[in-house]
């Protein structure tokens, strides 16, 4: 997605660390960019405050739920790989053997 006007940083990089921003996990310098980009780009700013919501909501519903730290592990290390452009594998070397 992008709006179509130029900005400093471009609104895909913006939406594709939006839960990084969302989440507090990227370092103050590119929050302070993504702070700049959302107070330029209107289109980019409605979609964080649509992701926003939803993360409230789901806190608000789901949130007394508390996700083992192993998936948590496992789900940052597929995203790590997808975001470095490795393949990922067919089947996860991790997962029990299933009955055949």
């Amino acid at each position: 997605m992008s709006c179509g006007d130029p900005h400093e940083t471009d609104c895909r990089e913006v939406l594709d660390h939006l839960y990084e921003f969302l989440d507090s996990e990227m370092p103050d310098v590119d929050r302070d960019k993504f702070q700049h980009h959302f107070e330029e780009c209107s289109p980019c700013l409605e979609k964080y405050g649509l992701e926003q919501a939803v993360k409230k909501l789901v806190k608000r519903c789901c949130g007394h739920d508390d996700v083992p730290a192993d998936l948590r592990a496992k789900v940052m290390g597929r995203i790590d790989l997808i975001r470095s452009g490795h393949p990922l594998p067919e089947r996860d070397a991790t997962a029990a053997p299933q009955d055949t």
